[in-house]
């Protein structure tokens, strides 16, 4: 039910902001004209957002005959957490990093990236993994992708307005050019309302039921502390080309927003990671004794069933959307 609420208020909000940008635009006429995009957009996210996110990311999907190890880990950490087996999609970057979407758990997918398996030991991508599903579980995936949608139709909105409406100084565009310019600078507004919307708060739940989920909180922050420092360096060309979605990833994929400021994102991963590690010592059989420093990556707590010699594939395409077009290929590592 509060979810439900969640969504709604943010879905009015959106609304509201989209039918301000036409009004910028057009006048009464314009909004009129958003508040019917809004419609569509709001019926269109809720059934199709997920497929859209998936696609716009060049994620592929694979099943349990072309990756049965990661397939198998997938279902034992949906039935830990009393989730239907998600569809799993495969990301082309050297980036590591993953998502989750879905309009509900019985039609959720996870995304997890070429570099993710290459970088990370199983008892980390299980972990990750299990963030993800805890996302499913809390029911973010809606709001996120939703979000996102609302985000990148504003945007294109703006940019319309500056190029068709620029000339349109009438009683159906009161404000002429300064409101088409006022409309173009809506669209860092909206990212910001993507930020604020979708609350930082939301990471620290995913990750604490991901640990429970997956057993091992300190392999979860060993995780993040791999990728929040190979991210920065690693450049996710999909995400690049669409920012507005950048809060679905684990780890902010773009560059910079590292900072746990207002309009961050993600929370700090200093944070995170401490944050796990208390959650480590208060579980029984925890390492209440020589705990790392935040920013390095932890021993497990060898409560994970997943160790580094439990290697899986994932499809051998050769393809690396970061490249541009270029044949590269992915890194190798444990998963194949």
């Amino acid at each position: 039910m509060v979810n439900a609420l969640r969504t709604g208020i943010l879905l009015a909000a959106m609304t509201a902001l989209f039918m301000g940008v036409g009004y910028l635009i057009g006048g009464t006429n314009g909004m009129t004209i958003a508040f019917g995009v809004a419609v569509v957009t709001n019926l269109f996210g809720y059934w199709n957002s997920d497929k859209m996110v998936l696609r716009m990311q060049n994620a592929e999907p694979i099943d349990e005959r072309s990756a049965p190890e990661l397939y198998r880990m997938v279902g034992q950490l949906a039935q830990n957490a009393g989730l239907p087996m998600p569809a799993i999609y495969l990301i082309h970057t050297d980036q590591p990093n993953a998502f989750a979407t879905g309009r509900n758990p019985q039609n959720a997918a996870v995304a997890v990236s070429s570099g993710l398996l290459a970088r990370l030991e199983p008892r980390e991508v299980a972990a990750v993994i299990a963030h993800e599903l805890g996302h499913v579980r809390n029911r973010d995936t809606l709001t996120m992708v939703i979000t996102a949608t609302f985000a990148g139709a504003i945007s294109m909105l703006a940019q319309f307005g500056l190029f068709f409406g620029g000339g349109n100084n009438n009683r159906d565009n009161p404000l002429g050019g300064i409101g088409v310019l006022l409309a173009v600078l809506v669209a860092p507004l909206a990212a910001m309302l993507v930020q604020m919307a979708i609350s930082r708060t939301r990471e620290y739940e995913a990750d604490r039921a991901g640990a429970e989920i997956s057993g091992d909180p300190l392999a979860l922050a060993s995780a993040l502390s791999k990728i929040a420092s190979a991210a920065p360096r690693t450049v996710n060309a999909a995400a690049e080309r669409n920012p507005a979605m950048a809060h679905l990833y684990i780890i902010n994929p773009l560059s910079g927003a590292r900072m746990d400021n207002l309009f961050s994102t993600h929370p700090d991963t200093a944070n995170r990671i401490a944050a796990l590690q208390q959650l480590a010592e208060s579980m029984p059989g925890g390492d209440k004794s020589g705990r790392t420093r935040p920013q390095q990556a932890p021993r497990s707590t060898g409560n994970s069933p997943w160790t580094s010699d439990s290697p899986w594939r994932v499809p051998p395409t050769g393809r690396n959307d970061d490249d541009n077009g270029r044949n590269g290929q992915p890194p190798r590592g444990p998963w194949g």
